[in-house]
Protein backbone atom coordinates (compact mmCIF):
# COMPACT_ATOMS: atom_id res chain seq x y z
CA UNK A 1 0.00 0.00 0.00
CA UNK A 2 1.43 3.18 -1.01
CA UNK A 3 1.09 6.28 1.73
CA UNK A 4 -0.64 9.13 0.03
CA UNK A 5 1.70 12.23 0.77
CA UNK A 6 0.76 15.16 2.85
CA UNK A 7 1.49 18.74 1.47
CA UNK A 8 3.41 20.82 4.10
CA UNK A 9 4.16 24.48 3.82
CA UNK A 10 7.79 23.82 1.67
CA UNK A 11 6.15 21.73 -0.59
CA UNK A 12 3.39 24.95 -1.42
CA UNK A 13 4.21 26.83 -4.46
CA UNK A 14 3.17 30.12 -6.45
CA UNK A 15 1.46 30.41 -9.58
CA UNK A 16 1.98 33.18 -11.99
CA UNK A 17 1.02 34.17 -14.80
CA UNK A 18 2.16 37.65 -17.02
CA UNK A 19 4.19 39.30 -19.32
CA UNK A 20 7.55 37.78 -20.42
CA UNK A 21 9.61 39.98 -18.51
CA UNK A 22 7.97 39.82 -14.88
CA UNK A 23 7.50 35.70 -15.38
CA UNK A 24 11.34 35.98 -16.26
CA UNK A 25 12.32 37.82 -13.44
CA UNK A 26 10.59 35.34 -10.92
CA UNK A 27 11.87 32.37 -12.61
CA UNK A 28 15.40 33.79 -11.78
CA UNK A 29 13.57 34.03 -8.12
CA UNK A 30 12.97 30.12 -8.22
CA UNK A 31 9.14 30.51 -8.45
CA UNK A 32 9.37 28.57 -11.93
CA UNK A 33 8.35 24.45 -11.14
CA UNK A 34 7.54 22.02 -13.67
CA UNK A 35 6.47 18.64 -12.98
CA UNK A 36 7.12 14.99 -14.47
CA UNK A 37 3.88 15.58 -16.32
CA UNK A 38 5.30 18.52 -17.90
CA UNK A 39 2.74 20.99 -16.03
CA UNK A 40 4.35 24.23 -15.20
CA UNK A 41 2.90 26.57 -12.33
CA UNK A 42 3.98 29.55 -15.22
CA UNK A 43 2.19 31.36 -17.70
CA UNK A 44 4.31 33.51 -20.12
CA UNK A 45 1.12 36.20 -21.91
CA UNK A 46 2.39 37.47 -25.29
CA UNK A 47 0.62 38.12 -28.35
CA UNK A 48 0.47 34.85 -29.70
CA UNK A 49 -1.27 33.64 -26.59
CA UNK A 50 -4.86 33.48 -26.94
CA UNK A 51 -6.90 34.49 -23.92
CA UNK A 52 -8.90 31.02 -23.99
CA UNK A 53 -5.44 29.72 -22.68
CA UNK A 54 -4.71 32.19 -20.30
CA UNK A 55 -7.96 31.38 -18.61
CA UNK A 56 -7.62 27.66 -19.22
CA UNK A 57 -4.44 27.98 -17.38
CA UNK A 58 -5.97 30.55 -14.49
CA UNK A 59 -8.20 27.37 -13.47
CA UNK A 60 -5.81 24.88 -13.78
CA UNK A 61 -3.92 26.85 -10.95
CA UNK A 62 -6.76 27.63 -8.77
CA UNK A 63 -7.56 24.00 -8.91
CA UNK A 64 -4.08 22.57 -7.80
CA UNK A 65 -3.85 21.57 -4.50
CA UNK A 66 -0.01 22.42 -4.52
CA UNK A 67 -0.27 26.37 -5.42
CA UNK A 68 -0.56 28.47 -2.48
CA UNK A 69 -0.71 31.99 -4.17
CA UNK A 70 -1.29 32.97 -7.47
CA UNK A 71 0.91 36.10 -8.69
CA UNK A 72 -1.00 37.64 -12.14
CA UNK A 73 -0.51 40.98 -13.89
CA UNK A 74 -3.14 43.55 -13.45
CA UNK A 75 -3.01 43.64 -17.57
CA UNK A 76 -3.19 39.81 -17.87
CA UNK A 77 -6.20 39.80 -15.01
CA UNK A 78 -7.97 42.43 -16.70
CA UNK A 79 -7.76 39.51 -19.78
CA UNK A 80 -9.74 37.15 -17.87
CA UNK A 81 -11.36 39.74 -15.77
CA UNK A 82 -15.09 37.56 -15.50
CA UNK A 83 -12.63 34.24 -14.47
CA UNK A 84 -10.91 36.18 -11.84
CA UNK A 85 -13.87 37.67 -10.48
CA UNK A 86 -16.20 34.69 -10.04
CA UNK A 87 -12.77 33.17 -8.46
CA UNK A 88 -12.55 35.99 -5.82
CA UNK A 89 -16.50 35.86 -5.24
CA UNK A 90 -16.68 32.10 -5.07
CA UNK A 91 -15.90 32.49 -1.02
CA UNK A 92 -12.29 30.45 -1.75
CA UNK A 93 -9.16 31.61 0.05
CA UNK A 94 -6.61 29.33 -0.97
CA UNK A 95 -5.09 29.78 -3.65
CA UNK A 96 -5.34 33.75 -2.89
CA UNK A 97 -4.87 35.57 -5.98
CA UNK A 98 -2.61 38.81 -6.17
CA UNK A 99 -3.29 41.59 -9.34
CA UNK A 100 0.68 43.34 -9.55
CA UNK A 101 1.74 45.83 -11.54
CA UNK A 102 3.52 45.14 -14.72
CA UNK A 103 5.98 47.55 -16.25
CA UNK A 104 3.65 48.55 -18.82
CA UNK A 105 0.68 48.94 -16.68
CA UNK A 106 0.57 50.72 -13.75
CA UNK A 107 -1.01 49.44 -10.34
CA UNK A 108 -4.78 50.17 -9.93
CA UNK A 109 -6.07 49.30 -6.87
CA UNK A 110 -9.22 49.64 -7.25
CA UNK A 111 -9.23 46.92 -9.25
CA UNK A 112 -7.97 44.15 -7.24
CA UNK A 113 -9.80 41.95 -5.30
CA UNK A 114 -7.69 42.46 -2.52
CA UNK A 115 -7.81 45.35 -2.22
CA UNK A 116 -11.77 45.66 -2.50
CA UNK A 117 -12.06 43.37 0.26
CA UNK A 118 -9.46 45.99 2.54
CA UNK A 119 -11.33 48.96 1.47
CA UNK A 120 -14.05 47.12 2.84
CA UNK A 121 -13.55 46.76 5.99
CA UNK A 122 -11.00 49.66 6.22
CA UNK A 123 -12.34 52.40 3.90
CA UNK A 124 -9.67 54.80 5.22
CA UNK A 125 -7.18 52.64 3.43
CA UNK A 126 -8.01 53.82 0.02
CA UNK A 127 -8.04 57.16 0.67
CA UNK A 128 -4.81 56.71 2.08
CA UNK A 129 -3.17 55.92 -1.36
CA UNK A 130 -5.35 58.89 -2.80
CA UNK A 131 -7.78 57.27 -4.30
CA UNK A 132 -11.65 57.52 -3.67
CA UNK A 133 -13.26 54.29 -3.76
Amino acid sequence: MVKSKFLTQTDMKIGLIGDEDTVTGMLLAGVGHVDGQGKKNFLVVDSKVHIKDIEDHFHELTGRKDISMILITQDCAEMIRRAVDEYEHSGKTIPTVLEIPSKDTPYDPRKDGVMQRVAFFLPSAMAALGIES
